[in-house]
Formats: C-alpha cells, sequence, structure tokens
C-alpha cells in the first residue's frame, strides 16, 4: 500500500511540476506562451500542419525599438509547442517588405543608417530561425536601398519581391496574418 500512496503522490507531482519544466523547455526563451484558458472552445490541434505567414510592414522611422510583431511571434510558436504541436507541423514564415526589411541588417550596417544605433532585433531574429521561422525579403526594397547580401543578417533569405512571395506561399497554403 506504501508503495501505491507514494507512486500516486510522484505521479501528482511530475503533474503539478510539468508546467513549470515546460516553461524551461520553449522554443524561444524568455517570451513565454499563450496562458491556460479552461474551457477554451477552440485550441492548436497537435495533429495538424500550421502555416503560418506573417506579412510585417513598418515605414524606415520606426527603427528604434525592436519591431513590435517579433514579440508576438516568439509567444505563438511558444504556444503551439506549449500545446503540443511539434516543430515538424509549425510551418512559420516572415515576409518583410517595405521598411520592415530594414530590421534584417547586420549590426554594422544598421549602425550606418541609424546613426550608430544597434539593431534590438537581432537577437529576437536568430532565436525565432533556430526555432524554424524562415525571414523572407523583398528583392525590390533590396535593390531600391542599395543593400548587398552582406548588409543582412544570415538568417534573412531574400527573394524576388514580397507581392510574389505573399502569392507563393499563400497558393501553398499559408495563411496570411498582417499587412
Amino acid at each position: 500500500m506504501k508503495s501505491i500512496n507514494l507512486l500516486f503522490v510522484s505521479l501528482t507531482a511530475l503533474l503539478l511540476l510539468n508546467p513549470v519544466f515546460a516553461a524551461d523547455e520553449l522554443p524561444i526563451p524568455g517570451y513565454g506562451a499563450g496562458r491556460d484558458y479552461p474551457g477554451a472552445h477552440l485550441t492548436p490541434d497537435p495533429n495538424t500542419e500550421y502555416k503560418v505567414l506573417f506579412d510585417l510592414v513598418v515605414e524606415d522611422d520606426n527603427l528604434d525599438d525592436p519591431y513590435p510583431m517579433l514579440p508576438l511571434i516568439a509567444r505563438y510558436i511558444n504556444t503551439l509547442a506549449k500545446l503540443g504541436v511539434p516543430e515538424e507541423n509549425r510551418k512559420i514564415a516572415i515576409v518583410m517588405h517595405r521598411g520592415s526589411g530594414l530590421i534584417g541588417l547586420t549590426n554594422e550596417e544598421f549602425r550606418a543608417r541609424h546613426d550608430g544605433k544597434d539593431n534590438p532585433n537581432i537577437d529576437l531574429i536568430k532565436m525565432l530561425h533556430a526555432a524554424g521561422v524562415e525571414f523572407h525579403l523583398c528583392g525590390q526594397g533590396v535593390l531600391s536601398r542599395g543593400l548587398e547580401e552582406d548588409d543582412l543578417l544570415d538568417e534573412i533569405q531574400v527573394d524576388y519581391w514580397a507581392l510574389t512571395t505573399l502569392i507563393e506561399l499563400g497558393r501553398q497554403g499559408y495563411v496570411q496574418i498582417g499587412g
């Protein structure tokens, strides 16, 4: 009987402590996940492939602070992971155009274009990319701003044109958020 009680207490403790351990195992540390809502009607299904495209647009003069959508995207990915959606079912793409592409500049190039200020987005871009997020940058914007591939972070993929990327990813079944 003692062993059954010990087993029950041990399993109960593991179940109660599991959320604490799970928070440490989120794909993007430091950004948390959505809070549990008992009885929520719709929640992500771990067996579904989530193809989500975030369309980032910002004007060039709003680049001193971290881009506001990046932390939201980090929390979304962490929420999917917390709710059991495996990495292979999390297909997240970010399309950057107009001024938003400048968040993908190397620190050196960002400083040169922004009065010596550091790029506040680099760490989160690297964490998102490590978690499987694909970053697509409008090639037409790269050309119009006189950028070179070396001016961009390694995590940034330059596509022909944001419009063609948005259409192609939509054709592949991605759901577009923002824009």
